[in-house]
């Protein structure tokens, strides 16, 4: 399976989980049982179903998990490279907390790739390819109807993994895979808040219009100011997962 193809992504697995898998393994099949605890636990982190400062306890998760306590251990050690957990010396593991600071700083670069990524389409995708973001307009538009914000997100990784791919850049497409699990989090989040599924989607509705009408300068515009608005939903949510006084 590969992200450009939306019509599999409800084969066996979860959507949600097939995508993270897709997107954490690179094409790698999963033949670990430290793959398995790495996809589950963070797919609940993104979810927020473990919120940030929940205690992550490796006895309870070897339990969960039906393992000994030394693949969760080196599971939430991957999940700390990625920004999800926090492992204080002598203290149990955490989901990480995150400063608004941070959240800036991977909403700009977003917002900047983001941006290459739609002027790059208008230049290179043809008709047919743009036909790829319309199949992903249209699961996203079914989200939205019926206000599944979990399906609304994953597809629109989908879209915008899709997007990277049509440029044909692979080193563009390397780098926005680079930003990591903690982009997903914020991602989802941002998607949570009341009225966001509807702005978004209209949103999408005018990016896939500059595409079809082949205005960069337009595309790029309103690419940055999706990306931008999510930060904006973030920033004015008083949410608890930032660090006091960040």
């Amino acid at each position: 399976m590969t992200v450009e193809d939306p019509s599999r992504l409800d084969e066996g697995t979860p959507p949600g989980q097939a995508m993270l898998a897709t997107l954490l393994r690179e094409g790698r099949p999963n033949t670990s049982r430290v793959d398995h605890i790495v996809e589950d636990i963070a797919t609940q982190i993104i979810l927020a179903r473990l919120p940030p400062g929940a205690d992550l306890n490796s006895v309870d998760l070897a339990r969960r998990y039906g393992s000994s306590r030394t693949p969760v251990r080196e599971a939430l050690l991957t999940l700390q490279r990625e920004g999800l957990v926090e492992i204080p010396a002598r203290r149990r593991p955490r989901v990480a907390l995150v400063t608004l600071d941070q959240v800036r700083d991977i909403y700009q670069v977003r917002a900047s790739l983001h941006g290459l990524v739609s002027e790059l389409i208008v230049h290179e995708a043809n008709d047919e390819s743009l036909a790829v973001l319309t199949e992903w307009q249209s699961r996203l538009r079914a989200d939205a109807e019926r206000g599944d914000v979990d399906a609304y997100f994953w597809h629109n990784v989908g879209f915008r993994q899709a997007e990277a791919e049509l440029t044909g850049n692979r080193q563009l497409t390397r780098t926005l895979g680079s930003l990591g699990l903690r982009t997903l989090q914020l991602r989802h989040l941002s998607l949570s808040f009341p009225g966001r599924l509807e702005r978004s989607l209209d949103d999408h509705d005018r990016l896939m219009m500059a595409y079809a009408d082949r205005d960069a300068a337009l595309a790029v515009a309103i690419t940055r100011s999706i990306i931008n608005a999510g930060f904006r939903a973030i920033e004015d949510s008083g949410w608890p997962g930032l660090e006091p006084g960040a």
